[in-house]
């Protein structure tokens, strides 16, 4: 009996992982990339505390594509997982790029 609840413990643990990574990590670091868009632009786009215009910051460009990027190659992942198991075909993860095998 306990070694079930171990085992049912251990596979909501992934699956909350899961589910925040993706979730919720997945829009926050998009909105991370358009606050970095906007550090990164100054002007009007971002204003300090005391109501003077901040400079540009082009850190703040090319982390905010960094984080775009990221985004986008998570829904690249995704859809990839969705397609390759429609063609009964699954993501192997056992190199550093992930490739479509087939099921075993």
């Amino acid at each position: 009996m306990s070694q079930n609840l171990q085992f049912a413990l251990q596979a909501a643990w992934k699956v909350l992982l899961v589910g925040l990574l993706l979730g919720a990590g997945l829009p926050t670091l998009f909105a991370l990339g358009v606050r970095s868009l906007a550090w990164g632009a100054g002007g009007s786009a971002e204003v300090t505390d005391d109501g003077t215009v901040a400079k540009a910051n082009p850190i703040g460009t090319v982390l905010g594509w960094v984080c775009f990027v990221v985004v986008l190659l998570g829904v690249a992942l995704g859809i990839t997982y969705i397609v390759a198991s429609g063609f009964g075909k699954m993501l192997s993860f056992e190199h550093v790029f992930p490739t479509i095998v087939d099921k075993k």
